[in-house]
């Protein structure tokens, strides 16, 4: 067995003790990181690290072939190096840029985002109590007696949650600016000087923090794109195609946000905002939900191919896997719970799957 010593002692620490004191590390690191809310800053770190290494291989690739110079030669050691500074420093402004963006085309809404929420999941709860008027006679006729009390306490939980939100006020943009402190940090990350160490255990947080990037790069830039795609598609449906029939939803800006943040939870994202925008449908009329409801669907079945294609089969997770360990995580840390689920799932497998265990 390997041994190794530590500075100063003489008894002989083992290898196995190193592996297990980096899993105690990193699983305790990830627990505190649920516990403290810190899971917007933990994203935002991964997205600034993975960005800035992605432009500046994007950058360095450009500059070999305008100097037609390959990585092997020699020649590029004296070549002028990879403008790392641009490269971060493009990854923390962009952020800067889309929101002063947003304030100049958007100003009313970026500011009252909660605000809107909290009117649109009023809206809902009204509709839901009003779900018989909205039906035609003969399918409202259907619905059993014991469903109006269903539908009150459906509109009692959706009326808190929008008290909830009203509470927020402006707070979210506390969490944006805590989300842009991360981003600037892993950009910084990406481009500080690497040292290699001889020490073990550094050596083995290394290759947890390797195989954590790599579940990331899997399941959160995927599901960035997916979610995309689905609000690119939303877009184009509630503000071209419905108007042109004449049935406008209200709160499609609200609608649109909803689709892509929902977007980036798999699954239950999905299900999330299909029935929200059905329900907005479903006020305006019965027609205009069957439409929201048959576009959503083509939609998903489109997804489908592009989380085959994105995706594969890299992760190695099952519809009931994902969906077993979001409910767990859900009950146990909240909404961020189905967040971070997806991502320390594939973590795990990960993890497993170097250690030959599955």
């Amino acid at each position: 067995m390997n041994r190794l010593r530590r500075p100063g002692e003489t008894g002989p620490i083992s290898s196995r003790y190193v592996l297990a004191a980096s899993y105690v590390l990193i699983g305790g690191f990830l627990l505190l990181v649920m516990f403290l809310g810190l899971l917007p800053g933990l994203l935002a770190v991964c997205i600034g690290f993975l960005g800035t290494r992605w432009i500046i291989r994007t950058l360095d690739a450009g500059l070999r072939r305008r100097q037609k110079i390959s990585a092997n030669d020699p020649a590029w050691a004296a070549a002028p190096p990879t403008p790392r500074i641009a490269a971060a420093t493009l990854v923390m402004l962009a952020p800067i840029l889309l929101l002063a963006i947003g304030f100049a085309e958007a100003r009313e809404f970026v500011l009252n985002a909660p605000q809107q929420y909290r009117e649109l999941l009023d809206y809902i709860a009204r509709t839901v109590l009003e779900l018989r008027l909205k039906l035609p006679p003969d399918i409202g006729a259907y619905l059993p007696e014991g469903s109006v009390e269903v539908q009150r306490v459906i509109a009692g939980y959706l009326r808190a949650q929008a008290g909830m939100l009203a509470l927020t006020g402006r707070a979210w943009l506390g969490g944006l600016l805590f989300a842009y402190v991360g981003l600037i940090v892993g950009s910084l990350a990406a481009i500080a000087t690497r040292i290699p160490s001889r020490r073990p255990l550094a050596r083995e947080l290394k290759a947890r923090i390797v195989l954590f990037g790599e579940a990331f790069g899997q399941i959160v830039a995927a599901q960035f794109w997916i979610a995309a795609f689905n609000t690119c598609l939303t877009a184009i449906f509630l503000l071209f195609l419905l108007p042109l029939w004449h049935m406008e939803l209200p709160y499609t800006p609200a609608l649109i946000t909803l689709t892509f943040v929902a977007g980036l939870v798999p699954i239950v994202g999905n299900l999330l905002c299909n029935t929200v925008i059905t329900m907005v449908g479903l006020s305006v009329s019965p027609i205009t939900a069957a439409a929201c409801l048959v576009f959503l669907i083509l939609i998903h079945k489109a997804e489908y191919l592009i989380n085959a294609k994105v995706i594969g089969n890299r992760t190695q997770m099952a519809v009931w896997e994902l969906l077993a360990v979001m409910f767990v995580a859900e009950a146990s840390f909240g909404p961020a719970g189905l967040v971070a689920a997806p991502l320390f799932y594939a973590y795990l497998k990960k993890e497993l799957q170097a250690a030959e265990l599955v």
